[in-house]
Parts: C-alpha cells; sequence; structure tokens
C-alpha cells in the first residue's frame, strides 16, 4: 500500500486529502474506491488512516480529505456546516472518478461519528454512491442537540443562535466558540487532547453558526432515497455521543439493502482501537465485498 498526497477543489476552496492505493500492480483493471469522511473538527490523519490502510489492503483505492476550514484545507477556518461538508464529500466522489485507478462506477462511502449522517445525507443525493457505511453518528441533528436539555434551555440556546444571526448580519462576522462547550463529552475532549501535540492544526474553534445548522440537518429524513443502494449502518452499544437507539431509527426508515450492525460492550471512541477497530472494519469490508 502506497499513500499519495492529493488535493482538489471544492467550492473554490482547495482541500487537503490522501490516496491510499492498493500494493501490486493487479491486472491494471480500475478498482472500487471508498471515500471517508471524519467527524465533528476531525483531520485526515486522525483515526482514518487506520480505516483507510485496511481498505487499501483489500485492493480498493481509498480517500481522506479536510473538510474546508480545518486541517490543511483552505477556507474559513472552523466554519462547520453540514451542508458545505456534504457537498466537500461530493466533490470528493467526483475527483475519485477523475482518477484511472478508480472504477468511477463502484464507489462507496464511509462515514463515521459527524461524517455518519453527512454520508447518508450525500450517497441519499448521490447515485453516483453505490455503497455506504455509517457508523456511530447521529440521525437529527435537533433530536441530538436538544435531547438532554430543559425546556428553559432550548429556548436560552434559540436565543443564543438568534444573536449569532443578527450579529453576522450587522458585523459580517459570527462568534467563535470552543467546540467541547457544545459538546462536553470527557472522552472526546480526552481523546482529542492526546493528539494535539501531534497534530496541531487539529486544535481549532467552530462558529456558533454549527449549531443553526446542526439544528437543521436531518440525516434520517432522507435516508430512504439511497434504496436501492447499500447502507450499512453500525453502533457502539455504550455510545452516548452517538446513541444506538437513534442510528437503529435511521435504519428503520431505511430501505433495502441494509444491516445495523451493533458492537456490543463499545463507547464511542473504543471503535478506533484495537478489537473495536478490528470489528468495526471487519463489518464495512464485508458490506463492500457484498455490495461495491
Amino acid at each position: 500500500m502506497k499513500r499519495e498526497d492529493i488535493a482538489f477543489y471544492s467550492e473554490g476552496s482547495r482541500l487537503s486529502g490522501h490516496l491510499y492505493l492498493p500494493d501490486g500492480p493487479g491486472d491494471g483493471a480500475p478498482k472500487p474506491a471508498i471515500v471517508l469522511a471524519h467527524g465533528f473538527t476531525g483531520v485526515k490523519e486522525l483515526m482514518l488512516p487506520d480505516f483507510a490502510t485496511n481498505f487499501a489492503e483489500e485492493g480498493w483505492v481509498a480517500l481522506t480529505f479536510d473538510y474546508r476550514g480545518f486541517g490543511t484545507s483552505e477556507g474559513q477556518r472552523g466554519r462547520l456546516l453540514a451542508p458545505d461538508q456534504i457537498e466537500d464529500i461530493r466533490n470528493a466522489v467526483t475527483y475519485a472518478r477523475t482518477r484511472t485507478e478508480v472504477d468511477p462506477d463502484r464507489i462507496g462511502l464511509w462515514g463515521t461519528s459527524y461524517g455518519c449522517g453527512l454520508v447518508v445525507h450525500a450517497a441519499a443525493v448521490d447515485d453516483r454512491v453505490r455503497a455506504v457505511v455509517a457508523q456511530i453518528g447521529i440521525a437529527d441533528g435537533r433530536t441530538s442537540m436538544t435531547r438532554s436539555l430543559s425546556e428553559p434551555q432550548a429556548e436560552a440556546l434559540k436565543a443564543m443562535v438568534e444573536q449569532d444571526r443578527k450579529q453576522r448580519v450587522q458585523t459580517g462576522r459570527g462568534t467563535y466558540v470552543d467546540p467541547f462547550a457544545l459538546l462536553p463529552d470527557p472522552e472526546m475532549k480526552a481523546t482529542f487532547e492526546q493528539y494535539f501535540p501531534q497534530l496541531p492544526h487539529l486544535k481549532t474553534q467552530i462558529t456558533l453558526q454549527f449549531i443553526e445548522a446542526h439544528m437543521e440537518f436531518s440525516p434520517i429524513s432522507v435516508v430512504e432515497r439511497i434504496s436501492p443502494r447499500a447502507l450499512l449502518i453500525i453502533a457502539a452499544e455504550h455510545d452516548v455521543i452517538c446513541p444506538a437507539d437513534e442510528l437503529k431509527r435511521m435504519y428503520d426508515r431505511a430501505g433495502d439493502p441494509k444491516r445495523f450492525a451493533l458492537l456490543d460492550g463499545l463507547t464511542h471512541f473504543q471503535c478506533y482501537e484495537g478489537q473495536g477497530l478490528e470489528r468495526a472494519c471487519g463489518e464495512a469490508i464485508e458490506w463492500y465485498k457484498a455490495h461495491l
């Protein structure tokens, strides 16, 4: 397996990526490709290389990249809006289709955490995608944002979003916040902090506008449009960031062919290492073998 540094454009911004190519001369025929979409504030060097390497070892081309405004890509820093990132994923698919190593009719999407819902939505609107693996993510942004809020807290959040809208209109610039303030999960904070020394570009603030876009982001509302293309949803039993029952609701709305895989005994970030990684990777590989 070899890794190539690549770049492509998404709505005028130059995105940086890595292309993982299988070893050996093979038969010269174009190969299936998997476009990998990372999660909330992630970068291509974080967690994705293990999955991309496994896919390349199966003989497939794997593409990882940084969304606009994150990592080493161009774009307004920290502007994390689901519609923009969905478009970045679709442009990554277009780039993959330009590569001579890739069979343009055999492209799959793989998304994790926030990328889970992004690839569901991208595949729902883009019939160039043949198979999808969506793991440990959300089904509906409003539900995920408000499920643990009291009514006064929800009203305060609504007021904060409205104030930020006014500020953007009046000044041309919104408010930036610490992402861990919006998602105060100890496991996530500890995981990211251990990578900051070797990946300084991982550390970022994001626009408060994220909340507004997130509340309007609803993969469950479009998931049925993926069928008759193939969808695998992977959930972790003890995931408190992206609860398994929400993913099961999205699975129930999807059409065939589909599969729901529950990784018992695991938390969110345990799916990225050790046996959790092996299990999640194994599920994805078997799905792509069957449908890609």
